[in-house]
């Protein structure tokens, strides 16, 4: 089925975000506070960091002006879209002694909310899959995240510059989004225009076009769009060797460089929490204090906290290099195994946000190289 391609003016634009918050849909998008390009609820386009763009290496991150008008010139911030449909903490039930001696359980049923999430980059559209794998499995659904995900309408935002923490292209997860939106956009500007090209990908996408009466793209606007992502795939300096990396983890467990990346992590948990796929969690049950009284919440945890891998006797992982292998390995190893896919959609998040400036790409590399010269 061939997709309907549209030519989209910034007026337009405003005019469609008007168009889908009219109809019920929470708009969530991107936005600034703090010096930090965040997701939050906007109420009109006015509300994008238009004009900004991000500088990120490893263990920094930066805002600067642009020279433009951009709607979406940035890459991407320390949130990814997982906090709304895996909330960081989230009442599960309740439970109620009554007077009775009876004990009353209640399930917390959260109310349906249509969100629209606005910019979903192609390497974040990757980790929502990822998490429908976990989420909606049919063995152990996760009723709230299915509920969340059902009355969802997706905006996404292909890639035409990338920053040197990027490597979406060797994880094959970016930077053009390729399915699962309602619509997807990339913006173009020039000396005397400023445009979007959207590709409708549903119904309800090509709902809000229609009343916009959209002028369909021509080839020379579609090449164009193409070229720039085409170029941007070209700049990324950052690789992984996707295709071999879990054999290689499978032999490195007791590889030299894990002590060596031991004597930098901290374990502060920063790369899981500003993952978009890392869904490791724990269930805290607080009770009233005169005993009648209990609510289970469930919230996020992380692999690199000693108390996630306790048992009776004490925690699996101890050392901070065991917790660190734990997390590399599962990531882009064994996820694998349980997932069908890699754990990784290329995002460089850990990398920016690590504040040592540990580069999983290059800890992947020096495994790979000192695997093989064991191998030899």
């Amino acid at each position: 089925m061939t997709k309907k391609k549209l030519l989209c003016t910034t007026d337009q634009f405003q005019q469609l975000l008007c168009l889908i918050k009219n109809d019920a849909y929470k708009l969530l998008g991107p936005t600034i506070r703090n010096e930090v390009i965040i997701y939050d609820e906007i109420q009109s386009a006015q509300d994008l960091p238009i004009g900004w763009m991000d500088e990120q290496d490893p263990g920094r991150y930066r805002l600067k002006r642009r020279s433009d008008q951009a709607y979406f010139g940035y890459n991407l911030g320390p949130h990814s879209w997982k906090k709304y449909l895996f909330p960081p903490s989230e009442k599960l039930f309740s439970a109620r002694k009554q007077e009775n001696g009876m004990v009353v359980f209640q399930e917390t049923v959260p109310p349906v909310e249509k969100m629209a999430f606005i910019g979903v980059r192609s390497c974040e559209m990757q980790a929502i899959f990822i998490q429908d794998k976990v989420f909606n499995h049919k063995l152990a659904v996760y009723k709230q995240y299915q509920q969340r995900r059902d009355n969802l309408f997706l905006v996404a935002v292909n890639c035409t510059r990338s920053v040197n923490t990027c490597f979406c292209v060797s994880m094959e997860s970016g930077p053009e989004v390729k399915e699962g939106y309602d619509l997807s956009l990339t913006e173009i500007i020039n000396d005397k225009e400023h445009y979007f090209v959207i590709v409708v990908g549903s119904a309800k996408g090509e709902f809000f076009c229609d009343q916009l009466d959209l002028q369909p793209a021509e080839q020379t606007h579609t090449q164009l769009a193409n070229q720039l992502i085409r170029n941007n795939e070209e700049q990324m300096v950052r690789q992984v060797d996707n295709g071999r990396v879990h054999a290689m983890l499978e032999k490195s467990w007791n590889a030299k460089r894990w002590d060596t990346v031991a004597k930098r992590c901290i374990n502060c948990a920063n790369c899981t929490m500003v993952c978009p796929t890392c869904f490791c969690s724990e269930t805290e049950d607080k009770v009233s204090l005169d005993g009648t009284h209990v609510d289970r919440w469930q919230q996020w945890d992380s692999c690199f906290n000693l108390s996630h891998s306790f048992v009776h006797g004490g925690s699996i992982r101890e050392s901070a290099k065991s917790r660190y292998r734990q997390w590399l390995t599962h990531k882009f190893g064994t996820w694998w195994d349980q997932f069908g896919t890699s754990g990784c959609v290329g995002c460089g998040r850990c990398i920016a946000w690590c504040p040592v400036g540990i580069d999983v790409t290059e800890e992947l590399r020096e495994l790979q190289i000192e695997c093989n010269e064991n191998n030899s």
